[in-house]
């Protein structure tokens, strides 16, 4: 099917107009392991797959704060279309920071134009430790190529582009806008995944890939500042995601327990299972207070952005995990089902507790800042 919805509306209005898009269809695309590349592609021309973007270059022009809540309603319909959404996101933001006039131009309009987009930061033997990977860009005349492997690339079965990170051989970082159809580039479908099954996860094969040195993003720049930036904004479309996730298995489970009866009444009335509908309604709004400050962080620019991000991120995905266990628990035989919305989000909580940063590693990172606080202030 095709999207023919029009750029302009509110959050509100275009995350309603998504739900009609998708309708009851995400379990199906669940089950299925796919979605419908004409849907992503007419999102995309849409602008809502990275409504940050300026509308100058074809974007919506929104802020942190309305864009979250457009992930928010995204993830609470299919955390498969919220990947690509984040994939996509993470890529725009990227060349926003990181590209000249002219690639952002070019870029830009390419992602807000009905291009997808992926993003390779993983490496087989560099999950969590970003700064091992060994994927290199070696510049050749007016040229550069590209070496290397990533893995669990989010959106690549679907991409057009590869926004890929590596190590330039002339020191520092680099990163690459790498067309799919370029000889070379060998994309291998994650089989099976455990959640998120239809956001198009795949490795992604670099093999003496040449493009050419216009497509270099940052190249000479720090490694680590390159990777921060662009998962920073990762986390926190992941954080307002979990919100999604958060609030369809409160509706699923405060629905189930008002109707279904035990004992002669209505689950809800029982304690043991208030106690869930209880978790699922904290966590809700804890995560999105959270989501909340990040995004106005982000919009004003605050030094705590970076921090609150990590937070909101972590919090969130253990909230998410917590939350859709709970709404299982409700629903049992109910909500057993494969495609069921708490079956898909029991799984997809799952992965967002590992994505953009694990939850070790989160709470590594907000320990190192409560010491680096500590030792400023002395």
């Amino acid at each position: 099917m095709g999207v023919t919805t029009a750029v302009t509306g509110s959050p509100a209005e275009r995350a309603a107009e998504l739900a009609e898009l998708v309708g009851d269809r995400a379990g199906a695309w669940d089950r299925a392991g796919l979605l419908p590349p004409d849907l992503l592609r007419g999102l995309g021309a849409d602008g809502l797959l990275c409504a940050e973007v300026p509308v100058e270059h074809g974007g919506l022009g929104w802020t942190s704060l309305d864009n979250g809540e457009l992930t928010a309603a995204t993830g609470a319909l299919c955390s498969s279309l919220r990947s690509v959404q984040t994939s996509q996101g993470m890529a725009a933001w990227t060349v926003q920071r990181l590209a000249g006039p002219a690639q952002r131009g070019e870029y830009l309009r390419r992602l807000t134009g009905g291009e997808l987009a992926a993003v390779g930061f993983s490496e087989p033997h560099a999950g969590s430790d970003l700064m091992s990977m060994s994927t290199t860009v070696r510049p050749d005349g007016d040229s550069v190529v590209v070496d290397g492997h990533k893995v669990w690339v989010t959106a690549a079965h679907y991409a057009d582009l590869l926004v890929v990170f590596g190590r330039y051989t002339e020191g520092g970082g680099a990163v690459v806008v790498v067309p799919v159809g370029t000889p070379g580039v060998r994309i291998e479908r994650v089989a099976d995944p455990l959640g998120c099954r239809a956001a198009g996860h795949a490795a992604v094969v670099l093999d003496s890939v040449r493009v050419p040195a216009s497509a270099v993003l940052g190249a000479g720049a720090g490694l680590g500042l390159l990777v921060s930036s662009a998962l920073a904004y990762g986390r926190k479309s992941v954080a307002w995601g979990c919100v999604g996730i958060l609030r369809a298995c409160r509706d699923a489970a405060a629905r189930h327990a008002a109707t279904r009866e035990q004992f002669g009444r209505p689950l809800a009335e029982h304690q043991l299972v208030a106690r869930h509908l209880a978790t699922l309604v904290t966590g809700e709004q804890v995560a999105t207070r959270l989501c909340e400050h990040a995004s106005r962080c982000w919009d004003s620019g605050s030094p705590e952005s970076v921090i609150a991000t990590l937070l909101a991120k972590n919090e969130s995905a253990r909230r998410a995990a917590e939350g859709a266990a709970a709404a299982v628990q409700v629903l049992a035989s109910a909500g057993a089902q494969d495609g069921h919305v708490v079956a898909r989000a029991f799984r997809d909580a799952k992965l967002m507790e590992i994505i953009e940063g694990s939850t070790e590693m989160c709470e590594l990172l907000l320990a190192e800042h409560v010491v680096r606080g500590v030792r400023g202030s002395r």
